[in-house]
């Protein structure tokens, strides 16, 4: 069934520039439990989970501009959203390594408790059982795009994942640790730094589109105060099957709710979704306030790695106004200082 997806420009993207990536290891031992969650920015761009809650064996294609996907599950159906969090989790423990200066590599050994309890996943058994089928999931749905990662764009299959393995203690079988290797795909957006920050939050939103929503958000809104799109292209975005007066309901009342982190939602007239950032909504507007100097970035990346710059300037700079908007006489040491201690709280 073809799908056509039509989007805006894209917003908070990780500046460019990035420091030399360290030198590849044979495999990386995953051992920051509570790494700062990342997300690659092509899988927030376009759907490529399935948002359905019970196996999903169709074949979908999608066309962006002149990005194609075609996205075919296995016999197990399609990877889901929840399956996601497995790359999350990969990704994130990169990333950190990269942020220090560690070897990395494509195939990562982690504890399967410290996985699930990073992602919010139960650690019962049935929550083991939950992260193999998961992983077959992953492995078994087969993607063909063109969409470039890393700068650059080749038209081939691959799956999420290119392989995992699970070792087991002998007596009990409870899975202890997970062998995972991560497509070419996947991996070149962690050495070139495609990748976002999400908020902890993310692993608590259990209905499948509000997470998909985040990630748009995230993705499109950023740093900005306010993002605007059409229902009918946030529908395709989300890859959502519902017909669009369902959905219309279910976007209602996610924004009612309003449970998601960073960002609020309101269905205007015209059927067009507004998102707003949450760290810049109130009377301050976008860039308003202290003036930062041009290299300050560059040294909050060093100081707090890991974390998105700009998205803690937003934070600080709401900080700032609810402080009562005091006069600074060094803001790039105000907001330097502000970042240190985001990075310390985690």
């Amino acid at each position: 069934m073809g799908q056509s997806i039509v989007g805006a420009g894209a917003a908070g993207a990780v500046p460019a520039d990035p420091p030399a990536i360290p030198a590849q290891a044979d495999l990386f031992v995953c051992d920051v439990p509570w790494a700062v969650p990342k997300d690659d920015m092509a899988s927030m761009e376009h759907p490529l989970f399935t948002l359905a809650t019970r196996p999903d064996r169709r074949i979908l294609r999608y066309a962006h501009g002149e990005a194609a996907i075609e996205v075919t599950p296995s016999v197990k159906g399609l990877a889901t959203i929840h399956d996601k969090d497995v790359l999350i989790y990969c990704i994130s423990q990169l990333m950190a390594a990269v942020n220090a200066g560690r070897a990395v590599a494509p195939t990562l050994h982690l504890k399967a408790h410290d996985l699930m309890a990073a992602t919010g996943r139960e650690t019962s058994g049935d929550g083991y059982r939950r992260l193999r089928e998961a992983l077959e999931r992953l492995s078994g749905t087969r993607i063909v795009t063109n969409i470039a990662t890393g700068g650059i764009e080749s038209t081939r299959g691959f799956g999420l994942i290119d392989g995992w393995e699970i070792l087991r203690k002998a007596r009990g079988g409870r899975m202890i640790l997970v062998t995972v290797t991560l497509s070419d795909w996947i991996y070149r957006s962690v050495l070139s730094r495609s990748v976002l920050t999400l908020h902890r939050d993310y692993f608590r939103l259990r209905k499948p589109l509000e997470r998909r929503v985040y990630e748009i958000a995230r993705k499109h809104c950023g740093r900005q105060a306010e993002w605007k799109v059409g229902l009918e292209t946030l529908l395709k975005k989300t890859g959502s099957t519902s017909p669009r007066r369902v959905f219309r309901k279910m976007i209602r009342d996610i924004a009612e709710e309003d449970g998601l982190p960073d960002y609020s939602l309101a269905l205007d007239g015209g059927d067009v979704v507004r998102v707003r950032s949450r760290a810049m909504s109130g009377d301050l507007a976008a860039g308003e306030g202290p003036r930062l100097g041009s290299e300050i970035h560059a040294r909050v990346r060093q100081a707090a790695p890991g974390l998105d710059p700009y998205f803690i300037e937003a934070e600080w700079r709401r900080f700032w106004a609810a402080s009562g908007r005091p006069k600074l006489r060094s803001p790039d040491a105000a907001f330097l200082a502000f970042a240190k201690g985001r990075a310390a709280r985690g």
